[in-house]
């Protein structure tokens, strides 16, 4: 797709997660963890026990049924997080990084570039994927992190509080989303914006990929201090 040279007048780069810096694939395969034995659930009742038995089944079963329909509310999210923690701590998952990522944000902190991370993912889900990532603990790599206790990612608000929180204006701000409705609630708060054509996301129509500016590869962006 060429060179996309980055605004003069970018001071950080925002990043989405899904789509952008890890195949969707391993995101949705973790979504899609079973719960089973994440929740005890008492074996014996009596005493109020089989009340208590089914009011935990049904917040299991209602956790189920907000995960097959791919919500992104903070509180599943967070449950997410908790529940991934053991995985990724004894290595029995590593976070899946596409491999243009961390070289190019080095080669981004090097230029003076202030790099964060906004996801639907919990701050704490986030952090274990990058603290336990294929490419090792790359946490050091990132400045910040957001989630939607921010805001939604389609609200264009939630740019302008990312801004406030960051010390900068929103035109200092470049989002790298595969999400066209996120990069346009981003534009909307005049926050410069490309969309990310990575494997395995979800195509873009004729009229979008001809107004927004693509990338498959974050070695694509040109920093004006690049050399």
């Amino acid at each position: 797709m060429g060179v996309l040279p980055v605004p003069a007048e970018v001071r950080a780069i925002l990043l989405d997660i899904e789509g952008t810096t890890t195949p969707i694939a391993f995101v949705q395969a973790q979504e899609d963890s079973s719960l089973d034995g994440a929740v005890p659930i008492p074996l014996e009742s009596g005493s109020g026990e089989e009340e208590l038995e089914r009011v935990i089944q049904a917040v299991v079963d209602n956790v189920h049924w907000q995960m097959s329909l791919d919500r992104k509310t903070t509180a599943l999210k967070q449950l997410q997080g908790h529940m991934w923690r053991a995985a990724y701590a004894t290595g029995l998952v590593k976070g899946e990084i596409f491999e243009d990522v961390v070289p190019a944000i080095r080669k981004w902190r090097e230029a003076g570039m202030k790099v964060y991370i906004y996801s639907s993912g919990s701050i704490e889900a986030q952090k274990l994927l990058f603290g336990y990532s294929t490419e090792g603990d790359i946490l050091e790599l990132f400045d910040g992190h957001f989630d939607t206790k921010i805001g939604p990612k389609v609200e264009s608000e939630s740019y302008r509080r990312i801004a406030a929180s960051i010390g900068c204006a929103t035109n200092n701000i470049l989002f790298l989303t595969d999400v066209p409705r996120e990069a346009n609630a981003a534009e909307e708060a005049d926050t410069h914006v490309a969309v990310v054509i990575r494997p395995g996301n979800a195509g873009l129509t004729d009229d979008e990929k001809s107004y927004y500016s693509l990338i498959s590869s974050f070695t694509e962006l040109f920093l004006p201090s690049s050399t």
